[in-house]
């Protein structure tokens, strides 16, 4: 197994760094043959190795062997990303030739991350270049989604699993590759999609049965209470999420579909500070979420938050299935859901021809093929330009009558000239046609006929609307945003507001104890950057909160 730096991800240990570690674990003497933890186990140690050495295999699954992925020798540590998400583990660890090792149990290496600065940089850069080579190489195979290329299911359990940066491989069911897994794994075509791990096959599967199988769901513990409560897990609420368990607030972040939010769908983000030449929002927020990860932040996705109970001492978060989460404070960073086109046949086409994303997954779907991306903010032309680039023939189809009422000048200049990318103003989708896939669209505009042209993706980029539905007892503006600060009613500042003897803080709502920081919020700029100072600036406001009631 290779790395894009040797140096990192073989991360070999100094005799001193090994001598800090030491203080946190326990040295044991292992021999030949010896498991130190295997695929699928929860809560296993942090294991350096003192002397002889170590392999790290995945196990035999349907339809292949066991794959031996890395060896490690003396001063090198073993694992990889899931020690820090808390992931079980991807593979096993088996002893190749005896001698010690150092044990450090999960607490004691949270707190190492936590605490120093030094060694956890060194962990963690080794950690993501190892789930890097992980996401390509052998590692990729430990998990396997068996599942059609037209599937809408099999759409999202894929843009789940990427965004959570699992380690995975997409088979496709209708290729020879797939049949020879079907049988292998005796999965029938009425049972996809499937995932297949060393520890299991699930059939029909969900993200929420998967993220349960691999220990990422959130685990039932009505006994704690946590600081701050985190609903939502885009640019506000990741931010929110870093900042709270990087001061040390005890912090868990919930989000009913993935992390990243709709940021995760823009396949390029040229006008974030300190990325001049752009970054993906998949790889943007999926970096903050290692950077949550890292700090102790318990995330857990898809968890879906029902309601929010405000009437008792602690703030109590309620969860689909019926657990409670018990907080002081609570951020409300839940965003906005995307909108659609009033179209008959819609909802069957999404994920299988309608996309609210443009990322690799949704390109190597349509390869070459026509597309029509729908939207004339800067989130369409970034599409446009992304799909364009990728091989594919792209209608752009914008509303208004032209592209620089919505769109940046930068991109306006770069959609107009490119070759691949046709400009239609003053035009609607009217109708979708197709059968298990979106084959066509027809096109409609104030001064010609109907068109239909091939379309085998539609990407919708028309805005969202926000996502508070399940929120009740707080303050919202005529479009359900959440009211904040300065913006709250002043009939709403009674009661408890009374009791305290203050109003609002910033980013706070008409219920004290409970923010809201991004897209979700009345007023909010709705860009990341913006995003992501309201969701630092909110934990702010949390700690002078709780230090007002403590």
């Amino acid at each position: 197994m290779t790395a894009g730096d040797p140096t990192v991800f073989s991360a070999a240990l100094t005799v001193e760094q090994f001598a800090a570690l030491a203080l946190r674990g326990s040295r044991v003497e292992v021999v030949t043959g010896e498991i130190l933890y295997s695929a699928g186990d929860r809560d296993f140690d942090f294991v350096v190795v003192e002397s002889g050495e170590v392999d790290v295999v995945r196990p035999e699954m349907p339809g292949s062997p066991e794959a031996l992925i890395t060896t490690w020798g003396a001063l090198q540590f073993l694992g990889e990303l899931n020690l820090v998400t808390g992931q079980t583990a991807v593979a096993t660890a088996r002893v190749r030739t005896s001698g010690a090792v150092l044990r450090i149990p999960p607490d004691h290496f949270r707190a190492l991350m936590a605490e120093d600065a030094e060694l956890s940089d060194l962990i963690l850069r080794a950690l993501l270049d190892r789930r890097q080579e992980m996401r390509t190489g052998v590692g990729a195979l430990a998990l396997e989604i068996l599942g059609s290329g037209l599937s809408a299911a099999t759409h999202e359990l894929r843009t789940w699993a990427a965004r959570q940066q699992l380690p995975y491989t997409w088979v496709d069911f209708d290729a020879p590759a797939g049949q020879a897994l079907a049988r292998a794994a005796a999965v029938e075509a009425l049972e996809l999609p499937a995932v297949v791990t060393a520890t299991g096959v699930i059939r029909n599967a969900t993200a929420a049965v998967v993220s349960d199988h691999l220990g990422l769901t959130l685990r039932s513990d009505r006994s704690h209470d946590y600081d701050l409560a985190v609903i939502g897990g885009g640019p506000a609420g990741l931010a929110a999420a870093v900042y709270g368990a990087s001061e040390g607030l005890s912090t868990i972040l919930l989000d009913s579909v993935a992390v990243g939010g709709q940021a995760a769908a823009s396949s390029r983000i040229e006008n974030y500070l300190g990325f001049p030449s752009g970054i993906s929002g998949i790889d943007l927020t999926s970096r903050a979420l290692v950077q949550a990860n890292k700090f102790g932040a318990q995330i857990s996705s898809p968890c879906r938050v029902v309601s929010l109970d405000c009437g008792g001492g602690l703030l109590q978060v309620r969860l689909s299935n019926e657990d409670v989460v018990n907080a002081r404070s609570v951020i409300i960073a839940t965003g906005a859901q995307y909108r659609t086109l009033p179209l008959e046949g819609w909802s069957e086409f999404e994920g299988a021809g309608i996309y609210y994303a443009a990322t690799d997954i949704e390109a190597r779907a349509c390869a070459f093929q026509p597309v029509t991306v729908v939207g004339g903010a800067n989130s369409a032309g970034q599409a446009s330009l992304f799909l364009a680039d990728s091989g594919n023939p792209v209608h752009l189809v914008v509303r208004g009558a032209d592209l620089e009422a919505g769109m940046s000048r930068y991109l306006v200049d770069r959609v107009l000239v490119h070759p691949r990318i046709d400009v239609h103003v003053d035009t609607e989708v009217t109708k979708l046609d197709g059968e298990a896939h979106l084959a066509s669209i027809r096109l409609t505009t104030g001064t010609a006929e109907p068109v239909t042209v091939a379309c085998s993706g539609l990407f919708c980029f028309i805005g969202a609307s926000p996502a508070t539905g399940w929120l009740g007892g707080v303050a919202l503006d005529e479009d359900g945003f959440v009211l904040t600060d300065r913006d709250v009613p002043a009939e709403a500042l009674t009661g408890a507001w009374e009791l305290l003897g203050r109003t609002p803080l910033a980013l706070e709502t008409s219920v004290p104890g409970i923010f809201a920081a991004g897209d979700v919020r009345s007023g909010s700029m709705k860009r990341v950057a913006a995003a992501v100072g309201e969701g630092a600036s909110a934990v702010r406001s949390v700690h002078l909160a709780l230090a007002a009631v403590s």
